[in-house]
């Protein structure tokens, strides 16, 4: 937006705000209300058509908005300890105080998943309620263009520029980019002289190839409880077969722990007592193998296991040594994945802003004064279920009281 000077000439008008935050999802929109709630003249600006995008489409469109078990263990970092300061001050039961405020219902799936009873769109508009009751102003469709720091930021947007004593970087990260996701806060965070920890996909589907794929071959769709670790991390929840891989909870949790070159041990069988497959022999000599297999996993699945020569006659002409080695099989898959199926299908990304370079109490930047990085843009990631949004309340909830 351009205005007349009296000799003919333009100017770029400047608007001037307290706070300006750059993304209107989950952090950066519970950011702006509590900022403004303080006072502050705050503006949220996002190149999205609409605010939130990316919780209208979690959770199946009913957002798992938030989980009872929500501590820093639970979470992926450089810095184990970062996110605890934040995820106490604003815990799950505050934001659950917030929902109940305006009457949305909810309700508890496992695992201390709290989910919508109607719509993830509620949600939204709950948070957009509270930033016009408080003052916050929000605009969309709002391209960012050059960015500079000079006592005051100063951001050109579409329509003229903003200046501001604050500015925060809510833009989250690069995955699901068919929404917009763009990395537009690592670009500015290394322009101020921040580090960034390298971003990569995080719960995320992995990939299989040559031999580990092909034994898989026409097993898509076919599912299983498991417990799949990496390094030191396990996790005991579903497992899909896809047509390239691997994808269901157990999986999207353990790829954020793995690494290319790493393998993923997945035990079958979690739930089955040890030495089952002799208890069987013992109970029922008569059964097949593959009967007894069934009865633990799928049987497609369980067809991948057994030993050719086995597949017919009675379990009690199997050797105890035999059967011992077949269950430690199932208990101790060994796969090597060929990759992942990148940000396309990443629920979050894992990286970001570096918690060396951020307050944890605050989220703001210690080289930078009134600069602050917040939610998916920061390296805090968390594990399925919640955790990942409840991140981004807690974060925003800090650096709204302290931009």
């Amino acid at each position: 937006m351009l205005s007349c000077l009296p000799d003919g000439t333009s100017t770029r008008i400047v608007e001037k705000f307290d706070v300006l935050i750059l993304g209107a999802g989950a952090a950066g929109l519970m950011c702006a209300m509590i900022a403004a709630r303080r006072g502050r003249r705050v503006l949220v600006v996002d190149h999205a058509r609409q605010a939130g995008e990316k919780i209208l489409i979690s959770g199946g469109g009913r957002c798992n908005f938030t989980n009872t078990g929500c501590v820093a263990e639970r979470f992926f970092s450089e810095n184990a300890r970062f996110a605890r300061s934040a995820l106490a001050r604003y815990t799950p039961r505050d934001f659950l105080d917030l929902v109940e405020r305006h009457r949305i219902g909810w309700h508890e799936k496992t695992l201390g998943q709290l989910f919508c009873d109607g719509s993830a769109r509620q949600i939204v508009a709950m948070l957009l309620a509270e930033c016009a009751a408080s003052g916050a102003v929000v605009r969309l469709g709002q391209s960012v263009g050059e960015v500079s720091h000079s006592g005051r930021f100063r951001v050109g947007l579409g329509g003229g520029d903003v200046e501001a004593e604050s500015l925060v970087l809510a833009s989250g990260g690069l995955s699901i980019p068919k929404i917009g996701a763009s990395g537009l806060a690592y670009r500015l965070a290394k322009q101020f002289g921040l580090a960034v920890v390298a971003p990569r996909p995080g719960l995320v589907p992995v990939t299989l190839a040559g031999e580990a794929l092909g034994r898989l071959d026409g097993l898509a769709g076919v599912s299983a409880t498991v417990e799949a670790g990496c390094g030191g991390a396990r996790f005991r929840e579903g497992m899909v077969v896809t047509h390239r891989g691997l994808s269901g909870p157990a999986i999207l949790q353990v790829s954020s722990a793995w690494r290319e070159g790493q393998a993923l041990e997945i035990d079958l069988v979690p739930g089955a007592p040890a030495g089952f497959l002799r208890a069987g022999k013992r109970a029922r000599p008569k059964a097949g193998l593959r009967a007894l297999l069934g009865e633990v996993l799928p049987q497609r699945l369980a067809d991948v296991f057994l030993p050719a020569a086995r597949a017919s006659g009675p379990v009690g002409e199997i050797a105890d040594r035999e059967l011992l080695a077949l269950e430690a099989a199932l208990r101790c898959w060994r796969l090597l994945p060929s990759g992942t199926e990148g940000y396309a299908k990443a629920e979050v990304t894992l990286g970001g802003v570096s918690t060396r370079e951020l307050s944890q109490k605050s989220m703001a930047a210690r080289g930078m004064p009134g600069l602050f990085a917040i939610g998916e843009a920061v390296d805090v990631t968390g594990w399925l279920g919640g955790y990942n949004f409840q991140w981004a309340w807690a974060s925003g909830f800090v650096a709204g009281e302290a931009a």
